[in-house]
């Protein structure tokens, strides 16, 4: 790989890795500050709720961009993305110091949407969400909340295509929904357009940038949070993210095998599915990690309980 593939490789890696490593270090301290979002995390049908409710945020989306109001999708973004900011500084600043660092956060989104600070509101509020999955959605309900989104994420890119739909309407309103991976350190968002280079060509050689959903981070990342929550298996006690275990690790490990072939693919100029990689790598990762780590394949599935 050429140098500027290789620096787009390792930003999104960093990105994939900051949301992976806060949504698990965050997930405790969330669950201790009573942010968890359900009644019972343990209920698999919290999965089939969440889906649903991406159904109805997609076709409001969509039909937003078809009518012109591509306004209100900005603000409600900018807005959700103060909201998950606040999630995470609460837990590390007094009350009125983490309103004002998320204000900061919408306040820099709406005024210079420059594609370092998308990315870093983009790595915060992914963080943050991951985390509040984590403690909500227990092993069985994420298993089958990923597994169901990268069925849904392939039938929406290469079947129906409506999500390339919701893509293309996205870019142009330059918010934390997709993580920016310019080839270039000097390349420019704002100079240059939200889709200027990203469509020209067939190879890195031929680009400025790519695009990346915040989801394909996010996803993967709350099999991680999940696992380092609510596995049985010992956690290694590390300073920054005590509640790594193998199956978190091993989680991690497998989300970055499937990054590493989804960004193969993507360098190549064609856009792709990439739930179904990832969260695929998630879960494979994260069951290994649990056999490893001595937890029955019944209990690391979540299964336990019902039979």
């Amino acid at each position: 790989m050429k140098a500027r593939a290789v620096r787009g490789v390792l930003l999104a890696g960093l990105l994939f890795l900051v949301v992976h490593v806060g949504a698990v270090s965050l997930a405790p301290t969330f669950e201790a500050a009573g942010y968890q979002t359900v009644e019972d995390p343990q209920n698999p049908t919290n999965s089939a709720l969440y889906l649903g409710a991406i159904l109805v945020v997609t076709a409001l989306m969509l039909a937003a961009f078809k009518y012109d109001f591509d306004w209100a999708v900005r603000l409600v973004i900018v807005a959700s993305s103060g909201m998950l900011s606040w999630y995470v500084f609460s837990v590390f600043l007094p009350g009125l110091a983490a309103v004002a660092a998320a204000g900061l956060v919408a306040v820099a989104l709406l005024v210079y949407p420059e594609w370092y600070v998308i990315d870093a509101a983009g790595a915060l509020m992914g963080a943050g969400a991951a985390g509040l999955f984590g403690i909500s959605f227990g092993l069985l309900p994420a298993i089958v909340l990923l597994t169901v989104l990268a069925v849904y994420d392939a039938i929406s890119v290469y079947g129906t295509e409506h999500m390339l739909d919701l893509a293309e309407g996205v870019l142009d309103l330059n918010i934390p929904v997709v993580l920016v991976i310019p080839l270039e350190w000097s390349y420019s968002l704002l100079a240059e357009g939200s889709t200027e280079g990203a469509t020209e060509g067939t190879d890195e050689d031929e680009r400025d940038v790519f695009f990346i959903g915040l989801g394909d981070a996010v996803m993967p990342a709350v099999m991680a949070a999940s696992a380092a929550f609510w596995s049985p298996a010992p956690a290694f006690g590390l300073p920054v993210v005590p509640a790594m275990g193998l199956p978190t690790l091993l989680a991690i490990v497998g989300t970055f095998v499937g990054l590493g072939v989804l960004l193969r693919m993507v360098l190549k100029g064609r856009p792709h599915a990439g739930l179904p990689l990832l969260n695929g790598g998630a879960i494979g990762g994260y069951l290994v990690g649990s056999l490893v780590a001595g937890v029955p394949l019944v209990q690391a599935l979540g299964l336990a309980q019902y039979l």
